[in-house]
């Protein structure tokens, strides 16, 4: 077994975990988690009012939280949120959108996770409409 997948597996989880709360505490509602189509997989499905969120979580495990504005070069988890994995977030949407007969409004966001090693605290950033 490869430890080191488990562990990604692992805080993937946790960050997506740290996003639903996020998000039910804005006032989203919770339709569902890892939702896999040929297509791809949605992170988290929430709505708010008459708009779905399709959100993709890229969530990492760190020493210290980067400081805002201190221009360290420390790895960004929004590095991963490249066009690509966002279009075919996109995709695996739009055949949702079409399988429920959805027919309100509907969005992709991406949220950004850091999870402290030492204690567990979590920092998210959300970002709205990211296509």
């Amino acid at each position: 077994m490869d430890l080191n997948a488990f562990r990604r597996k692992e805080t993937g989880n946790s960050g997506e975990e740290a996003v639903a709360i996020y998000l039910k505490r804005e006032g989203f509602r919770i339709i569902g988690r890892n939702i896999a189509r040929k297509t791809g997989e949605i992170d988290v499905l929430a709505q708010k009012g008459n708009t779905l969120h399709f959100v993709e979580v890229k969530t990492l495990s760190c020493d210290e939280f980067p400081e805002e504005g201190s221009g360290e070069d420390r790895y960004d988890p929004a590095d991963n949120l490249h066009p690509y994995k966002i279009r075919k977030v996109a995709r695996t949407a739009e055949w949702y959108v079409a399988e429920k007969d959805w027919e309100g409004e509907w969005q992709v966001d991406g949220a950004l996770v850091w999870i402290r090693r030492r204690d567990g605290e979590v920092r998210v950033e959300y970002l709205p409409q990211i296509l």
